[in-house]
C-alpha cells in the first residue's frame, strides 16, 4: 500500500474532501455588474491599514475566471468546494433592491460545480458587510440581523435547490473582534462595547437566517463555521486554568453558548452581559438547531493570568507555549494536536453538537515559482499530512467529523496581509493570473485520487 493509500483509507468512504476560498479574496471584479462596495473595499483603500495598501480590487479576477478555476478545482480530484456568496453582488446596498446580475453569476458557478459534480458549500457572510449598512452602525446595529435574514431568503429562493450545505457565517469571532476590538480587520473599531454588540447581534443574525433558509427550503443543510481557539493553559497553577477557562468562554463560549445551549455562559454574563443588548426572545431565535457546524483551525493559544489591576475579561494573555519556534511564515504556530484539543473539549461540553467539518486548516508559506516551473513548498504538505494523521485520530477516537476542507484553493488577498502572505495549493502569479499547481496541491491530488484504488 503506498502512503497515499495507507493515509486516505484512514477516512470512512462517505468523508468529503474539498478545497475553500472566499468572494473578496478571490472575486475581483469590486465595481462589475452592480456590485457596490463592502467594508472591506472600503477599509483596503484606507491609508496604513493593509500591508503596502493592498486592496481587493482585483484578487485572483475570479469573476471573470471562474469557469478556468472550476476545471481547476475539478483537477485537484475534490468531493466539494467551499466558497462565500458577496452580499454586495446580491443586495448592493444591504436591504432594498436586488441585483439579478449576482445572482446570476452564483448561478453560473453553481451550475458548474453540479455539472463537475463537486458538491456546493457556500457561506452567506465572509466578512464583505454592505458599506452602506455600516453608516447605520452594521453589525452593532440590530436591524442588520433582519437584513441579513432577507439577504438569505433571496439566495436561498434562487440557489438553494443546489446547495449541499449552507454556512450563515464564515469566523464570526474575526468579523467582531478583529473588527470591532483588535481593530485589524474591517470595520477597524477598538471598542469592547462595540465588539461585544456586534457579538450578539451576529449571533441574532445568525438564527434569524437559518429560520429565513429554512422557510424557503425546509430540507437545506444549516450550519455555521466557527474559528474557535484551541486554548491551553500556560501551567497547572489554578489562576492559570481560571484564565484558560475565561478564554475559552470570551473566544468559544460567547458563540457555542447562545448557538448550541440557548445562553451565554455565566462569567460571561456576569462580567460583560450588560454590553451584549440581549432583548427578551433573542436566545431562542439564536438557538436554532443546526445540521452540521464547520471549524477553522490553524494554531493553538497558550494563555496565563493576567494580573494588572486594569484587566478586563477575560483577564488572560496569550504566552509563547514549548514549541512555539515552530511556525509558518505568517508566524503561527504549528502544534496539529491542537486540533483534536478544542474538537474533544467542546463535545463534551455541549450536548447538542451536530457532526462537524473541517471547514479551513492550511499553512502560509511564501514559495515562488522556481526556475523549473514549479512550486516547492513541502512544508505545507507537511503540514497538511500531520493535521489529517491528527484528524483521522480524531475520527478513531468518536468525534462525528464529516468532512475536511483545505485552505486555500489558491494564494488570494490575505486581508490585512494583503498579497504578502499565500495559503494555496496553487500558486497565483498576480501581475499575469497565471495558476500554478504547487506541489501540495499535486500531493493532496495523489491522495483524493488513491481513495478509488
Amino acid at each position: 500500500m503506498t502512503a497515499y493509500e495507507s493515509l486516505a483509507k484512514r477516512f470512512p468512504a462517505d468523508f468529503q474532501f474539498g478545497v475553500a476560498t472566499a468572494a473578496y479574496q478571490i472575486e475581483g471584479a469590486v465595481h462589475e455588474d452592480g456590485r457596490r462596495a463592502s467594508i472591506w473595499d472600503a477599509f483596503s483603500h484606507m491609508p496604513g491599514r493593509v500591508f503596502e495598501g493592498h486592496t481587493g480590487d482585483v484578487a485572483c479576477d475570479h469573476y471573470n475566471r471562474w469557469e478556468a478555476d472550476l476545471d481547476l478545482i475539478a483537477s485537484l480530484n475534490v468531493d466539494a468546494y467551499r466558497f462565500s456568496i458577496a452580499w454586495p453582488r446580491i443586495v448592493p446596498d444591504g436591504r432594498g433592491e436586488v441585483n439579478e446580475a449576482g445572482l446570476d453569476f452564483y448561478d453560473r458557478l453553481i451550475d458548474g460545480l453540479v455539472a463537475r459534480n463537486i458538491k456546493v458549500f457556500p457561506t452567506l457572510y465572509h466578512w464583505d458587510l454592505p458599506l452602506t449598512l455600516q453608516g447605520y452602525g452594521g453589525w452593532t446595529n440590530r436591524d442588520t440581523a433582519e437584513a441579513f435574514a432577507d439577504y438569505t431568503k433571496i439566495v436561498v429562493s434562487r440557489l438553494g435547490d443546489r446547495i449541499d450545505a449552507l454556512a450563515t457565517f464564515n469566523e464570526p469571532w474575526c468579523s467582531t473582534y478583529l473588527g470591532h476590538l483588535i481593530g485589524k480587520h474591517a470595520p477597524g473599531e477598538k471598542n469592547l462595547d462595540a465588539a461585544m454588540a456586534a457579538v450578539h447581534v451576529t449571533n441574532l443574525a445568525h438564527g434569524s437566517s437559518v429560520k429565513a433558509a429554512r422557510a424557503e427550503c425546509s430540507d437545506i443543510p444549516m450550519g455555521i463555521v466557527l474559528n474557535a481557539v484551541s486554548t491551553y493553559a500556560a501551567s497547572n497553577r489554578e489562576e492559570d486554568l481560571a484564565a484558560a477557562e475565561r478564554s475559552f468562554q470570551f473566544n468559544n463560549g460567547v458563540f457555542f453558548g447562545p448557538l448550541f445551549n440557548g445562553a451565554y455562559d455565566d462569567d460571561l454574563m456576569q462580567a460583560l452581559g450588560d454590553k451584549l443588548l440581549i432583548q427578551n426572545g433573542d436566545l431562542e431565535i439564536i438557538n436554532q438547531p443546526l445540521d452540521w457546524w464547520g471549524f477553522n483551525y490553524y494554531f493553538p493559544d497558550t494563555v496565563k493570568h493576567d494580573p494588572s489591576k486594569n484587566a478586563v475579561f477575560p483577564a488572560s494573555v496569550s504566552v509563547p507555549s514549548t514549541n512555539s519556534n515552530v511556525r509558518t511564515d505568517i508566524g503561527w504556530e504549528i502544534k496539529a494536536e491542537g486540533m483534536s484539543h478544542l474538537l474533544k473539549q467542546v463535545y463534551a461540553r455541549y450536548e447538542n453538537l451536530p457532526p462537524c467539518y473541517i471547514t479551513e486548516n492550511g499553512a502560509c508559506y511564501n514559495m515562488g515559482v522556481n526556475e523549473s516551473g514549479e512550486v516547492d513548498d513541502q512544508p505545507r504538505l507537511d503540514y497538511l499530512e500531520t493535521h489529517l494523521n491528527v484528524l483521522a485520530d480524531t475520527i478513531d477516537f468518536g468525534i462525528p467529523l464529516k468532512g475536511y476542507f483545505a485552505w486555500s484553493l489558491m494564494d488570494n488577498y490575505e486581508w490585512a496581509e494583503g498579497y504578502k502572505m499565500r495559503f494555496g495549493l496553487v500558486h497565483v502569479d498576480y501581475d499575469t493570473q497565471v495558476r500554478t499547481i504547487k506541489k501540495s496541491g499535486n500531493w493532496y491530488s495523489n491522495l483524493l485520487a488513491a481513495r478509488e484504488e
